[in-house]
């Protein structure tokens, strides 16, 4: 990853964490758009921990109030019904169902639920949802009210955010305006709701950063500090703004993205499964090409230069390189050329490979020779499974 992509994406964490609109989807899409490979889950969470530092920093006095209260509560009976030890507890229990969720679903997060058709739909269905909640449910209950079964039904609301496109502030939110709570004291408890599950994801992700991850340590670094420092105004900014006007600018927005990104996917200008970038552009494929043909050509000169004994038809043979490079086929589903060299007919429309038995693009790895099965994640070799 580039530094001008890391500062490009680090911008859009900042600005969409705290919106309702989605930021590991909008991570995703402007991937996509600019033709980048997917950053990654990694990324994504590692990035997370800048907009969580601004969380700690907007609401410091608050979560000091909680954390000293809640700790002396521990030892003090008579602060065990204070608002602020109570909030400790439900902060902490509204965190289980996205930690244990997590956990399971880990694969699927860093695959299957990257699929571009897959954020749009999640953008447009919860964003109805938010504005029709917001819109006609009754909000008058404020954090004085939370209690232990309204405290996990904010978690579990709060997990609808492993999949990207539901948004963790949307999804929270939407939770807790069924429950009657109004939009600022929502807002306030899904912040601090965030803050375990997402430092949590954050530091188990770190060990995958210059990995196999196409983010390194560099631009993940440069990314999380722009979204730390964006993520502070947008928090300001929202928490007057919702005290006044209601979440629909927002919902119209979630619609209008989701139906751009289905059309552009329909279209074939995005691909549904992953970045171009993470395809080798066909000047590198033809410079691979062409390099073992001219050290193929170079070698019968030299073989014909140290040969003293006359030269039999056999020994003549090999020197015709045409007759043993492998002849271009044709795949029959598609129609298209399939390069000899990997064992698979490249998509003309999005540049990418394509595996006749999965019926969908891959990604291929030069280096390795292995393809990434979209769905799954799991790598192979095509030719092998050819």
């Amino acid at each position: 990853m580039s530094l001008f992509e890391a500062v490009v994406l680090g911008l859009v964490q900042g600005l969409t964490e705290f919106l309702p609109i989605s930021s590991s989807g909008h991570l995703r899409v402007v991937s996509a758009f600019f033709g980048w490979p997917d950053p990654g889950a990694a990324f994504t969470a590692v990035s997370q921990i800048g907009t969580e530092l601004a969380v700690v920093i907007y609401f410091r006095q608050r979560i000091w109030a909680i954390l000293s209260t809640w700790t002396r509560s521990l030892f003090n009976r008579e602060l065990r019904g204070d608002v602020n030890a109570r909030m400790g507890w439900y902060v902490i229990l509204g965190s289980v169902p996205i930690v244990v969720l997590g956990l399971l679903l880990e694969e699927q997060i860093d695959s299957v639920f990257r699929d571009l058709r897959l954020i749009a739909l999640n953008l447009i269905i919860f964003g109805v949802i938010l504005g029709v909640v917001d819109t006609y449910a009754r909000k008058h209950r404020t954090l004085e009210d939370l209690n232990v079964p309204r405290g996990l039904t904010f978690g579990l609301f709060q997990a609808l955010a492993l999949i990207p496109g539901v948004s963790r502030s949307g999804g929270t939110l939407t939770g807790g305006m069924l429950l009657g709570f109004k939009r600022a004291d929502a807002a306030e408890y899904a912040f601090l709701l965030a803050l375990p599950a997402v430092f949590g994801a954050g530091v188990y992700k770190l060990t995958d950063i210059g990995d196999a991850e196409y983010a390194g340590w560099g631009a993940t670094i440069v990314g999380t500090v722009i979204a730390g420092v964006v993520g502070f105004v947008v928090i300001a900014w929202l928490m007057r703004f919702i005290s006044t006007h209601s979440f629909m600018p927002f919902v119209y927005y979630r619609v209008g993205l989701g139906i751009l990104i289905l059309a552009l996917v329909s279209w074939g200008t995005l691909d549904p499964q992953g970045g171009a970038g993470a395809q080798p552009a066909e000047s590198e494929i033809v410079s691979e090409q062409e390099t073992p043909e001219e050290d193929s050509g170079d070698e019968p000169e030299a073989d014909t230069e140290a040969g003293s004994g006359p030269s039999s038809e056999t020994d003549a043979e090999p020197s015709g390189a045409p007759s043993e490079e492998p002849t271009p086929t044709v795949d029959p589903v598609t129609g298209w050329e399939i390069d000899p060299e990997v064992g698979l007919p490249r998509n003309p429309d999005t540049g990418l490979y394509h595996d006749p038995d999965l019926g969908m693009d891959v990604d291929y790895d030069p280096a390795t020779g292995l393809a990434t099965n979209p769905v799954t994640g799991q790598t192979y070799d095509p030719k092998a499974a050819g």
